[in-house]
């Protein structure tokens, strides 16, 4: 925000937000508290008055106020819980479109790489596939303004680049081996955005869903790819939810009855406000109730990956496989705020079918709640299911009797191990300094008659990547101030390969062909494939 000097309107007017706002809040508190809790609210808000006065009014410098009414929110909030939040205005648009299944924009996956907006790839059926923008496209102009080699950021590429539909943006785009630069008008238009990365069959029997998020159109993606899976023959299903961090809880709900039968219980949730208490059933004849079901779990799986995860679960429904989950049982609702921010407020905590809240526990220092993920690595639970403690008193039962616990995550059926053995840390250097990808545009761009008429599967069974490939990759890192390390590199290396491999998948292909790859690597997958003589004796038996 700006840092000149307010003027005296800029400084009344929050002071007469507040008092609205306060008068507002005292005509709730009329009605919906009772008489010592209307005191008391009474007394804090005409405390918080009186200290945005004496600011205003008396500090010895001049205050952007709005900045420093929104940084007390923010410090209120922390004191509730880690998921109460507050969304300034600026904000609360982009945030809310990663939910919304679609925004409006000139259809494009970008990056930046040295101060630079590339193009990775132009969305399927946008307006910057059907004008010919390519891969490896450098986007030097917006409307006339020079954003190239100005740090440029992320949230100013969407500023730039996303607007109603129906409006037009000029770009100037600089192409590999064209020597002036080529001029687009990009008439914005809808975008969709997809919450289900890959769907395809892993054989004649298995299908295999990958969920990446919980969003407005989670449901239908899922249906359809149910549908589609089936036609091939489908009648075992893996949901991959790993590294899924939730979302909308609707979208779990709804997804979970596509499987479970018989008004089965998916999840409850009670809250201090009695209207915010709820029970969600299976209710519709469900796409695939019958047939065996795995789902794939890890420590980044969170909130509507936990409502599926745990329904499926509790009611013996299918084998959950992996590591335990992150422990996020508290229920948000959106509030939309006068000036366009928007509130998170936790307003209920929801219960698998068994009765268990696996809402890790917090109350402590924010950094702690965190990095939760961290401790659970130094204390071995990564590597041994054993380091994993319950305790007693938050037993649970499944329909069919298995023992389950609460108190923090789900814990899965059949644990899978983490695998640390090829990783190592220049590998997540090359890759967090984007050298890796700027080797792939390169690569892709200069060999484009070797892929021109290559199927995937002839790519995915004989395509590899070779060790002059690696040696052009580290230049780059090297480029880019990523230090060689010989020990590394000699763990890695064949880790790397299927790395660059998968990557090179996605942009050659689609995201179908990037999973196929690293699936490859992928332990918990690996291990789930061997476990659904286990997981058809969970749902079937008595």
């Amino acid at each position: 925000m700006s840092e000149e000097r307010n003027t005296k309107a800029q400084i009344r007017l929050p002071i007469f937000l507040a008092l609205a706002i306060s008068a507002g809040i005292l005509i709730g508190a009329n009605f919906a508290e009772p008489k010592s809790d209307r005191n008391d609210l009474k007394a804090a808000i005409y405390k918080l008055q009186e200290i945005i006065t004496y600011i205003n009014r008396d500090y010895v410098d001049s205050v952007n106020t709005n900045e420093l009414v929104e940084h007390g929110i923010e410090s209120m909030l922390e004191r509730l819980d880690p998921h109460s939040s507050y969304i300034p205005a600026k904000d609360a648009e982009l945030a809310q479109s990663q939910l919304e299944g679609e925004f409006d924009g000139i259809g494009v996956e970008f990056g930046i790489l040295r101060d630079t907006i590339y193009v990775v790839a132009p969305l399927t059926g946008g307006p910057s596939e059907k004008l010919g923008i390519q891969s490896g496209d450098q986007i030097i102009s917006v409307d006339g303004k020079n954003v190239a080699g100005t740090g440029v950021t992320n949230r100013d590429v969407f500023g730039l680049l996303r607007g109603p539909k129906g409006s037009v943006v000029n770009v100037a785009i600089k192409r590999k081996n064209q020597g002036d630069l080529m001029d687009f008008a990009i008439t914005r238009d809808k975008i969709p955005q997809y919450s289900i990365n890959a769907s395809y069959m892993i054989s004649d029997e298995i299908g295999y869903v990958k969920i990446t998020r919980f969003a407005a159109t989670t449901h239908e993606e899922f249906k359809k790819s149910l549908t589609e899976l089936k036609e091939q023959g489908m009648t075992k299903l893996i949901i991959d939810l790993q590294g899924n961090p939730g979302g909308y809880m609707g979208a779990a709900i709804n997804i979970a009855d596509e499987i479970l039968s018989d008004n089965a219980v998916i999840v409850s949730q009670e809250g201090k406000v009695k209207r915010y208490n709820q029970k969600a059933l299976a209710m519709r004849p469900g796409q695939f109730e019958e047939g065996s079901v795995i789902v794939l779990i890890n420590e980044g799986s969170a909130s509507a990956s936990e409502i599926v995860a745990g329904a499926i679960q509790d009611n013996d429904r299918g084998l959950i496989v992996g590591r335990r989950s992150f422990g996020k049982g508290l229920v948000q609702m959106p509030i939309d705020l006068s000036d366009g921010a928007e509130l998170r407020l936790t307003i209920a905590r929801y219960f698998t079918p068994s009765g268990r809240s696996i809402q890790k526990p917090y109350g402590g220092a924010e950094t702690n709640y965190n990095m939760d993920w961290m401790d659970r690595y130094e204390h071995g639970e990564f590597f041994s299911a054993d380091s994993v403690k319950f305790n007693d008193s938050l037993k649970y039962e499944t329909v069919k009797g298995r023992t389950v616990y609460g108190g923090g995550g789900i814990m899965p059926d059949y644990f899978v191990p983490m695998d640390t053995s090829m990783t190592s840390g220049y590998v997540n250097r090359l890759f967090g300094t984007d050298s890796s990808r700027e080797f792939i545009l390169d690569y892709l761009d200069n060999n484009k008659s070797k892929f021109k008429d290559m199927s995937f599967e002839d790519y995915y069974s004989n395509y590899q990547v070779s060790d002059k490939m690696l040696q052009e990759l580290i230049k780059i890192g090297e480029k880019n101030k990523v230090n060689f390390s010989d020990s590394d590199y000699k763990k890695s290396k064949e880790y790397l390969k299927i790395l660059i491999k998968a990557h090179m998948a996605r942009n050659l292909y689609d995201d179908n062909g990037f999973y196929k790859v690293i699936n490859d690597i992928n332990e918990v997958y690996q291990q789930a494939l061997f476990l659904f003589d286990e997981a058809e004796k969970l749902a079937f038996s008595n």
